[in-house]
């Protein structure tokens, strides 16, 4: 008998002995995991069953695995490097003795690995001192898309602020661990850093990196202190100020970003902040991750802050963008209502698209053009989506692809097999794609099939399918993809290769036939199961059978019981799953040295897959926008100045309830752009005002709307007051919280705004309430911006007699007789009409169909009396104040028309003759306007 030296960086591996009949090619185990016997390679043993259910975990010991289950990580994990030898040369060797973050000390020094000093002990802050130390681990694995949820954070920012003149500049840097890449922003912000507080809620990141200057004790910045209280939940790391280096960072980007996105560089070179910024955080990461980034294997790019529309995270929760307000687990949000994506990069795009809709007309317009094709044509969006749910996690399996480890680990071995085998079915997957985009006819579909065309998708999986078998695949369950795994390497490429993997079917058959064994000794039904945690281990349910004395044999261990059924090992079983473990370590190692060999040889070809990435995840979107209109009557949207919509109604209300809600009319332009909106209370303002913000979203993201005609005018930016709560956590009651609000929308307000304000003023008393409402009004009519007021202060809707742009709406409401109780109910229509409510003290009404004792309503119906009268005897207008108001009002309207008339001098004169009689008909006894009027 032969027995060969394993290879020598593996001195920790056992000898394998080779017989005669082991030097043909090894076959792979022939068992399956069902309910019936399989001949095996070894004499006959029982089938290998899996009990545990689709989708439940295998992570606890007494739960077996079943095939659906994710690729599992060994449970006894090595130091690293105890089972590899040398890293690969392409490896760039990088040491970490000469960098620190904040305070140096002695154990980082000595074992090579950065201190990372979060920002409440850097600063002294006791307040936060209660953050707990995270470093993501190396390495996710892309064997199902549904391992790790689609919004689990996990991006890094680095932000960086200029100092002296140049306060206010802004540089940020951010990387998605689970998507290889870099987004780099530079901008001036004010003093209120909204666009920083918006850009970083958008991202939702997982750490937030900052220079320890920033954040020196008492002498803290006033963007370090807004940040710190915006993201009280996220991971604050502080570095020195040395390593924001924007020559190192042009060093980064020119040594990272591939050749598709190299113009990145022309953006940069003048955006020193986010140079210094990306130094930073590439610096960073590589410690955290302790790996690093292949040359050229990056996507990284510029975005500034005109590209997108800016939606702060108070209008996002106010709107239900992405949680619902009432139950954060159900999707009744915007979200849930567009959501019918296939694939995680889908959802992240919808999510990214929806915090950040377009502005550009062109765009947005190449997207419906889509929407509508695969609406018009079932073959094209029935074949594209079968084809897009088959796809992984593209972006998260290129983010493990590119990384190169620094120490060569069994997780890290398992973890690159893996991720060639998902790139192997994931190109698999590109030309089923361009066969459904082939017949496309609109140009952005057109592009993407162009993009398909491209031949290194081909050079990349010929060079796989040289090492890779053919029928190697991504398979769900952790035994199954374990299988694969082991097997993924052709045979007679690596000899000892194929002398372990002999020996793990060997191992894998001797298990089954012990267990058979065992199984026939004590006249048992038992079955052989597996679950990550504990290797294979036996199970046996007692539904037909009655235990000896209610026990098993002592033979047996570890025995755990759920209902009916046992769990249960024997210590052969656990000498053999060491074994087991052993001989898979020998088949990871010498698997992983053959596939980074092969990668070496792709990575000049893998950038074809970020535009593959982009295509999967706009495809997807665009599929979940047409499916959601295949669910409701959608319509179009164009694209005008005016925002008109033709009975729109309420997207999430109409997942909601059971009927179609009740749709109405909106139409605003520049010369009508103020809606002051009443009506009683639970009449349907509020839905109201959502609903045109959620339209208005809703077409800017290329979908269509729930309505049957629907203009809008693009807006860059959407801010609504819509909350009454307080905020305990910074102190603030319901009033001061309300000031707040409304004091960073008029920051920040411009004339391509779009503002709804519900209910302004409602925590102080009625006369200041009022007094802000009038103040906010009509610094907002100074504006060109599209608003909507929402108020009970029916005395602020006689602003239109001093701004023509004004328009009063209300809700109505109908009286009908309550039989039962003998009185006057209302019945709420939700129909929006002209004009201001003709309802009086509905407050009353509503408190009187509630509990509250009719003593106490007769009471305040008597005393509300009382003080509107005294009100209307102090407010009584004199015929001065009339004729002042005519006046006033006469000059508005006649610099409107000198403004915008566009009348030749006949029709001009005739409108202004016009204008002077009813003047005097409104007015008979107040005295003549000036000559001015009959110019």
């Amino acid at each position: 008998m032969l027995r060969p030296e394993v290879s020598s960086t593996s001195p920790s591996a056992p000898a394998v002995s080779l017989s005669s009949e082991e030097t043909r090619s090894p076959q792979r185990p022939r068992y399956n995991f069902g309910l019936q016997e399989t001949p095996l390679s070894r004499p006959s043993a029982q089938a290998v069953s899996a009990s545990t259910p689709p989708g439940t975990s295998g992570a606890a010991g007494d739960r077996s695995s079943s095939s659906s289950l994710p690729c599992p990580v060994p449970s006894s994990r090595p130091a690293q490097g105890t089972y590899f030898g040398n890293k690969r040369p392409y490896v760039e060797n990088t040491h970490a003795s000469n960098f620190t973050f904040g305070a140096s000390s002695s154990s980082a020094r000595e074992t090579n690995y950065p201190q990372t000093l979060k920002t409440p002990l850097s600063t002294g802050n006791p307040q936060r001192s209660g953050y707990k130390s995270w470093t993501p681990q190396m390495g996710y694995s892309a064997s199902s898309s549904s391992v790790i949820s689609a919004h689990s954070p996990s991006v890094i920012v680095a932000v960086v602020e200029g100092r002296g003149l140049a306060r206010g500049e802004i540089g940020m840097a951010s990387i998605d661990l689970k998507n290889p890449q870099i987004i780099l922003s530079q901008f001036a912000d004010n003093t209120t850093y909204a666009k920083v507080i918006t850009k970083l809620k958008i991202l939702s990141p997982l750490e937030i990196i900052m220079s320890n200057t920033a954040c020196t004790v008492g002498n803290s910045t006033k963007l370090f202190t807004l940040i710190t209280e915006n993201f009280k939940n996220v991971n604050f790391t502080t570095i020195q100020r040395k390593y924001f280096n924007e020559t190192k960072g042009l060093e980064y980007i020119e040594q990272l970003c591939i050749a598709e996105f190299s113009t990145v560089l022309m953006e940069v070179q003048s955006k020193y902040y986010c140079l210094a910024a990306v130094a930073a955080l590439l610096k960073y990461v590589e410690f955290i991750q302790n790996s690093v980034y292949a040359p050229k294997s990056l996507k990284i790019c510029f975005q500034g802050s005109e590209q997108t529309a800016m939606i702060d995270s108070s209008s996002a929760q106010n709107l239900e963008l992405l949680i619902n307000n009432q139950d954060c687990r159900n999707n009744h949000t915007l979200f849930g209502v567009l959501n019918y994506t296939k694939t995680p990069g889908g959802s992240r795009r919808l999510r990214s698209n929806i915090l950040e809709p377009l502005v550009d007309i062109e765009t947005i317009t190449m997207r419906l053009d889509c929407v509508q094709e695969l609406l018009q044509d079932e073959e094209l969006f029935f074949g594209l989506q079968s084809v897009i749910s088959r796809f992984l996690d593209t972006e998260q399996l290129l983010s493990v692809l590119v990384q190169i480890p620094k120490q060569d680990t069994v997780n890290a071995a398992e973890s690159k097999i893996t991720n060639l085998i998902c790139l192997k079915h994931t190109l698999e997957l590109v030309d089923p794609l361009k066969i459904a985009l082939k017949n496309c006819n609109t140009p952005l579909l057109r592009a993407y099939y162009g993009s398909l065309e491209d031949k290194r998708f081909g050079i990349i999986l010929e060079k796989i399918k040289t090492v890779i078998n053919d029928d190697a695949r991504y398979m769900k369950g952790c035994l199954n993809m374990r299988t694969q795994k082991c097997y993924a390497v052709r045979s007679n490429i690596n000899e000892f290769l194929d002398i372990a993997r002999r020996t793990y079917t060997e191992i894998v058959d001797d298990i089954a036939g012990m267990i058979s064994q065992l199984g026939e000794k004590y006249n048992l039904p038992l079955r052989t199961s597996f679950s990550s945690a504990r290797g294979f281990f036996i199970q046996m349910t007692t539904d037909c059978i009655a235990l000896p004395s209610d026990q098993l044999p002592s033979e047996f261990i570890k025995i755990s019981k759920v209902k009916n059924s046992y769990s249960f090992t024997s210590a052969d079983l656990i000498k053999m799953n060491e074994r087991c473990q052993e001989s898979l370590r020998e088949i990871y190692h010498m698997t992983y040295m053959i596939v980074c060999k092969l990668l070496s040889e792709i990575y000049e070809h893998i950038h074809c897959l970020y535009k593959l990435s982009d295509t999967v995840s706009m495809l997807d979107m665009l599929l979940s926008f047409a499916h959601a209109c295949t669910l409701s009557d959608y319509v179009r949207p164009e694209f005008t100045d005016t925002l008109a919509i033709k009975q729109g109604w309420h997207p999430i209300l109409e997942k909601i309830t059971a009927e179609k809600p009740v749709a109405n009319n909106t139409y605003i332009t520049e010369g009508s752009n103020f809606l002051i909106i009443t009506g009683p209370n639970m009449s349907g303002k509020s839905t109201y005002l959502k609903q045109i913000a959620l339209c208005q979203i809703m077409a800017q993201i290329g979908s269509y709307v729930p309505a049957e005609y629907s203009s809008f005018r693009i807006t860059k930016q959407i801010f609504t007051r819509i909350s009454t709560d307080d905020d305990i956590e910074t102190n603030s009651s319901t009033f001061m919280k309300e000031m707040k609000e409304i004091a960073y929308i008029l920051h920040n307000a411009n004339d391509k705004s779009l503002i709804l304000i519900d209910e302004l003023g409602r925590g102080t008393n009625t006369e200041e309430g009022i007094g802000i409402c009038y103040a906010v009004c009509e610094y907002l009519l100074s504006l060109k911006a599209f608003t909507l007021f929402a108020t009970h202060f029916l005395e602020l809707c006689y602003i239109d007699t001093l701004y023509p742009n004004v328009e009063n709406m209300h809700f109505e409401v109908q009286h009908v007789q309550n039989t039962s109780r003998n009185k006057e109910a209302i019945l709420y229509t939700y129909k929006l009409s002209k004009g201001l409510t003709e309802e009086k003290n509905y407050g009353l009404k509503a408190a009187e169909v509630s509990s509250l004792p009719p003593s106490i309503v007769l009471d305040a119906k008597e005393i509300t009396t009382q003080i509107t009268r005294q009100i209307l005897q102090n407010q009584r207008s004199t015929p001065e104040m009339e004729r002042q108001r005519a006046v006033y009002h006469l000059a508005t309207r006649l610099v409107q028309t000198a403004r915008n008339s566009q009348l030749n001098p006949d029709s001009l004169r005739t409108y202004l003759s016009n204008l002077k009689k009813k003047y005097k008909e409104d007015f008979p006894r107040t005295e003549q306007v000036p000559g001015k009027t009959e110019e």
